[in-house]
């Protein structure tokens, strides 16, 4: 018997949930921002859930519809930052997870230094794969924006934070 388009929402809100959340988080900085946008973009979502031709879309949907949002929050007001919160994080057996939550922790402060622009560029580049195009696109500006914006807020992380960048050369 075929699921519903409802009975399909509910199962992905389920089981993306917490990579949208990440992601999100990312993207704000605050637990409670990121909360705030996920269940925004998952109400644009479900609105729109049956003018999706494929349940499979629900996922991009969303993800667009997160950084759309989050483009509209930094375009029309400024948010006082904030320290992140807890995340959860999977142990992994012979893992430094005192050196990991030091490198986590360092990450944090530095993206939350960082104009909203940047972070999002940052995040939407690396924490979400994405070329410079669809970066551009997602973001609603040109690709030359991401390109700027990339290196600045890269410099800038060098800066603030130059143990990332050990981190990741011995991660290598």
């Amino acid at each position: 018997m075929a699921e519903s388009v409802d009975d399909l929402f509910c199962e992905f809100v389920r089981t993306r949930s917490p990579a949208l959340l990440r992601t999100a988080f990312l993207l704000t900085g605050d637990r409670h921002l990121a909360e705030d946008l996920v269940q925004d973009a998952l109400a644009r979502t479900h609105r729109g859930r049956r003018r999706l031709n494929d349940p499979g879309h629900f996922e991009a949907y969303t993800r667009t519809a997160m950084y759309h949002q989050h483009v509209s929050w930094w375009r029309r007001r400024r948010i006082a930052e904030s320290l992140p919160g807890e995340l959860a994080d999977v142990v992994q057996p012979g893992s430094d997870h005192a050196r990991r939550t030091d490198l986590k922790l360092a990450l944090h402060q530095a993206l939350a230094q960082l104009t909203q622009r940047q972070r999002a560029v940052l995040v939407a580049r690396f924490f979400e794969d994405r070329s410079e195009a669809e970066a551009a696109d997602l973001l609603q500006c040109s690709v030359g924006t991401i390109k700027s914006q990339t290196s600045k807020a890269l410099a800038r992380m060098r800066e603030i934070a130059p143990e990332l960048l050990s981190a990741v050369m011995e991660g290598a």
